[in-house]
């Protein structure tokens, strides 16, 4: 398994000014949540809230095969109830699952921001967590598991990244070792990992007890590939911009489009 640590873009000097304030917004959200649990319960997206427009405010119970029973902690949430697709998106599970997702952001998200501008890219990058949000909800419409986490959109901007930048270099982690590799190998090898997963999870019972929303990251991933795909088709040269400078400083950079 390869794991991302940066890509080559020590040229690009200009702040991505979006990124880097989601990624704050995210941090200071999930140390509300390390002091409000009831917030976490609350304001996480809840597929039957979504479906019947109802607040569930009591625990409900969960049939677990092989385990019994399960309570599943409830808590108010906003008013209406659909903003917990907006406010999911800011939230995570525990210490291991922001530094992730944070990790991800940082790698890939300046360029993706580079190339959208900084008002696309915000546009870009909430409608990605949406579509993962959706994509996950469709798959157990009743569930009264709570969904968190900014996965879906980043997802999205590794999706946009792929398609962007296939051959930009990546530095990863890969046996103990740091080596460099296209995009294409590392962002390829995760959604085929995610696909897998996520058929799994299709197949499984509806009552199982949570885990990693799969697929909220493949539905992301899909759609940020797909604006990307759309917007790059729309661009017959590279446009100005601070990546544009970059590669003309930099003339080993190898890109598809």
């Amino acid at each position: 398994m390869l794991f991302p640590i940066s890509d080559d873009d020590l040229e690009v000097d200009t702040p991505a000014f979006v990124t880097y304030t989601i990624i704050a917004i995210n941090i200071l959200v999930f140390i509300y949540q390390l002091s409000n649990e009831n917030f976490t319960y609350g304001w996480s997206v809840i597929p039957k809230e979504i479906t019947s427009g109802i607040d569930i405010v009591e625990p409900t119970i969960l049939e677990v095969p092989g385990h019994g029973q399960a309570e599943i902690p409830q808590a108010p949430g906003p008013s209406p109830i659909w903003l917990t697709l907006l406010s999911s998106m800011f939230m995570h599970g525990g210490f291991g699952h922001i530094a992730g997702n944070m990790l991800y952001l940082w790698i890939f998200g300046n360029n993706v921001e580079h190339r959208f501008g900084h008002k696309w890219f915000l546009i870009f990058y909430l409608v990605s967590g949406l579509v993962g949000s959706l994509a996950q909800i469709l798959n157990g419409p009743q569930s009264t598991i709570p969904n968190l986490g900014a996965s879906g959109a980043i997802a999205g901007v590794m999706g946009a990244y792929l398609v962007l930048f296939p051959y930009n270099r990546v530095n990863a982690v890969f046996l103990y070792h740091v080596i460099t590799v296209p995009a294409i190998w590392v962002l390829g090898m995760w959604i085929a990992m995610q696909l897998v997963s996520g058929y799994g999870s299709i197949a499984s019972t509806s009552a199982s007890a949570g885990g990693v929303a799969y697929l909220a990251h493949v539905g992301g991933f899909v759609a940020g590939a797909a604006a990307a795909l759309v917007y790059r088709l729309q661009l017959s040269t590279e446009p100005d911009s601070a990546l544009k400078r970059s590669y003309e400083r930099d003339p080993y950079a190898r890109r598809l489009w």
